[in-house]
C-alpha cells in the first residue's frame, strides 16, 4: 500500500474511501514515479452512488431550467478561477505541457458556457388548433441517473463534454474517470458543490474494469457516455445496450491529413507539427498520417523532419516545453515496439524517437518525435492507432487515391485537406466518409454549440457529444395533444384519427 495521498470517491456530496482495499498508483509521467494513489471501487460503491443519484433525481428534475442554469453559471465562474489548478493537475498526472493543459480546460469551459443556455435549448414546440379544439406541443424531459466513463488523455475536458449537459437537462450524474489521472474529477465535484449543486446530483466513482462493469450492469442507470479506444467503446456499447441503456461510445481514430501539391507548405508544415506531436500524439484528433499527393512529400518532408528532430521535449511544467512524456511506461514501450515494427516492415525511418531521455528526468516516460516516410497501408504502423508522437507519410499520385484510401480505413473520426483549390476541397468534403473535416484546419474539433463525433468504428451509438446532439442524448422527447371537454365532440371514431 502506498504512503501517498489517496484520491477517493465522491458520493452524495462527500468524499468516501473504498472498502475494497484495492488501490492503484498514480504516476507523474515526467518523473516516472508515483505521486498519489487512487481508490479502486466496488460494485457496492457504484450502487451507493446510484442510490444517491436516484434519490436526488426527482427534486433536480423538477428544478426549473433557469435555476439549474444559475448553479452551472456559478460553477463556470469557479472553473475560470481554478484553471491553473486544473492545468497543474493535468501536467502532474498526464504529462502534457502546462499551456496545453490550460487549453484543455478552456475547451471544457466552452461546453459549460453552452450548458447554461438550458432555458433556451430545452424549449419545446407549440401549435394551437391543429384540429378543431385540439392543441399540441412537445417537451424534453431528463432520463434519470446517467453515467460517464472518461479517458486519460483529457481528464478535465472530456468529462465536461458530458456532465454539464446532463445536469443542465435535469439528470443526475455519475463520473468514472481514468485511474491514470483522477485528481481533476474531485476538483470538479468540489466546485460543483461550492456552486450550490445539491448533494447526489454529481457523484464520482474511481476504479477500473470492476467499476465500469458495475455501471454497465446497474439497471437504474439510464444512459452511459464513453470516450476511449475502439475495442473498449464496442464493449461498452454492447454490454450497456444489452441492459437497455442509451449508449454513446466514442472510439479510436486514424486521422489523415491530405496535402496537395498546391498547398501553402509553411502553413501545412506548421499544422502537421502541432497536430501530430502536440500532447505527445495522445489525442483522438491527432494527425497520425500525412497523405502527400504528387510531389507534396518532397516539398515538406525535410521541413517536418527538422522540426520533429528538434522538438523541445521536457517536463510539462517547463515553460519552454513543446511536448511532454506519454502517460505510462507501458505506453512508451508499446509505442517504441510499433516504431520497431515500422522499420521491420520496410518504412523509411526519417526521425527515430526511441530511447529518448530528458536530463534530470531520466526515468520519465518520454518518446521523441518520430517520422516515417514511404509508409504503406498494409503496415502495422498505418493500421493501428499508435496514440503517440509518431507520424506516417503515405505517398499517393492523386486526390482520388487519397479519398479512396481514407474511406477504406476502419476509422472515421477526423481528417483534413490542405490546398489552395476550392473545387478540390469542396469535393473532398463531400466525398470523404469521416465525421469531422478540416479545410486548411488540422484539428477540426467543433465548438461547444455544435457536436463532436466520428463515423464508422470511431462511434458506437446514434448521438455525438455535447451541443444539440448532447441535448437529444440526455433527454426524451414527449409529444402532447390536448382537448378540453367544453369543445364539441367529434363522436366515436373507429378509423385511425385524422385532423379535420
Amino acid at each position: 500500500m502506498s504512503d501517498f495521498d489517496t484520491i477517493t470517491h465522491f458520493i452524495n456530496g462527500a468524499k468516501r474511501d473504498t472498502d475494497s482495499g484495492r488501490y492503484a498508483d498514480v504516476f507523474n509521467p515526467a518523473l516516472g514515479e508515483p505521486v498519489a494513489r487512487v481508490a479502486l471501487g466496488t460494485k457496492e460503491e457504484v450502487d451507493a452512488a446510484v442510490a444517491a443519484a436516484q434519490a436526488a433525481f426527482p427534486a433536480w428534475a423538477n428544478t426549473p431550467p433557469l435555476a439549474r442554469s444559475r448553479v452551472l453559471f456559478k460553477y463556470l465562474d469557479l472553473c475560470r478561477q481554478h484553471t491553473d489548478e486544473f492545468a497543474a493537475m493535468l501536467t502532474r498526472e498526464h504529462g502534457k505541457t502546462f499551456t496545453d493543459a490550460q487549453g484543455e480546460v478552456a475547451r471544457g469551459i466552452e461546453v459549460v458556457e453552452y450548458a447554461v443556455g438550458a432555458p433556451e435549448f430545452l424549449k419545446g414546440e407549440y401549435t394551437d388548433q391543429i384540429a378543431r379544439g385540439i392543441d399540441a406541443w412537445s417537451m424534453r424531459q431528463p432520463l434519470g441517473v446517467v453515467a460517464g466513463i472518461t479517458p486519460f488523455n483529457f481528464p478535465v475536458m472530456v468529462p465536461m463534454w458530458m456532465f454539464p449537459m446532463a445536469i443542465a437537462c435535469g439528470n443526475t450524474f455519475i463520473l468514472k474517470p481514468s485511474e491514470r489521472d483522477p485528481s481533476p474529477s474531485l476538483l470538479h465535484a468540489q466546485l460543483l458543490k461550492q456552486a450550490g449543486l445539491p448533494d447526489g446530483v454529481f457523484n464520482v466513482i474511481q476504479g477500473d474494469k470492476v467499476t465500469v462493469d458495475a455501471i454497465l450492469d446497474n439497471p437504474q442507470i439510464q444512459a452511459v457516455s464513453f470516450v476511449g479506444s475502439t475495442p473498449i467503446a464496442e464493449y461498452i456499447y454492447a454490454r450497456g445496450s444489452a441492459t437497455g441503456k442509451r449508449v454513446q461510445a466514442l472510439g479510436g481514430a486514424k486521422n489523415h491529413m491530405v496535402v496537395m501539391p498546391d498547398a501553402d507548405m509553411k502553413m501545412a508544415t506548421d499544422a502537421i507539427i502541432g497536430a501530430a506531436y502536440g500532447s505527445a500524439g495522445e489525442r483522438c484528433m491527432a494527425i497520425s498520417v500525412v497523405v502527400a499527393v504528387g510531389d507534396a512529400a518532397d516539398q515538406i518532408i525535410g521541413q517536418i523532419a527538422e522540426r520533429a528532430a528538434n522538438l523541445k521535449i521536457r517536463d510539462g511544467m517547463d515553460k519552454e516545453a513543446e511536448m511532454g512524456p506519454v502517460v505510462t511506461r507501458q505506453a512508451k514501450e508499446r509505442i517504441e515496439r510499433l516504431i520497431g515494427s515500422g522499420v521491420e516492415q520496410g518504412a523509411k525511418l526519417v526521425v527515430d524517437g526511441r530511447n529518448y531521455a530528458v536530463a534530470g528526468r531520466e526515468n520519465g516516460f518520454f518518446v521523441g518525435g518520430t517520422l516515417f516516410d514511404h509508409v504503406t497501408t498494409d503496415m502495422t504502423i498505418y493500421k493501428e492507432e499508435i496514440f503517440g508522437p509518431v507520424l506516417c507519410v503515405v505517398r499517393v499520385p492523386d486526390v482520388a487515391t487519397a479519398v479512396e484510401m481514407i474511406n477504406a480505413n476502419e476509422y472515421g473520426n477526423g481528417t483534413a485537406i490542405f490546398t489552395r483549390d476550392g473545387g478540390v476541397a469542396r469535393e473532398f468534403v463531400r466525398q470523404i466518409q469521416v465525421g469531422m473535416v478540416g479545410v486548411n484546419v488540422p484539428l477540426p474539433v467543433p465548438m461547444a454549440f455544435s457536436s463532436f463525433g466520428g463515423w464508422k468504428r470511431s462511434l458506437f451509438g446514434d448521438h455525438h457529444a455535447y451541443g444539440p446532439e448532447g441535448v437529444r442524448f440526455y433527454t426524451r422527447h414527449k409529444a402532447v395533444m390536448q382537448r378540453w371537454p367544453n369543445t364539441a365532440s367529434a363522436g366515436v371514431q373507429f378509423a385511425f384519427p385524422q385532423m379535420k
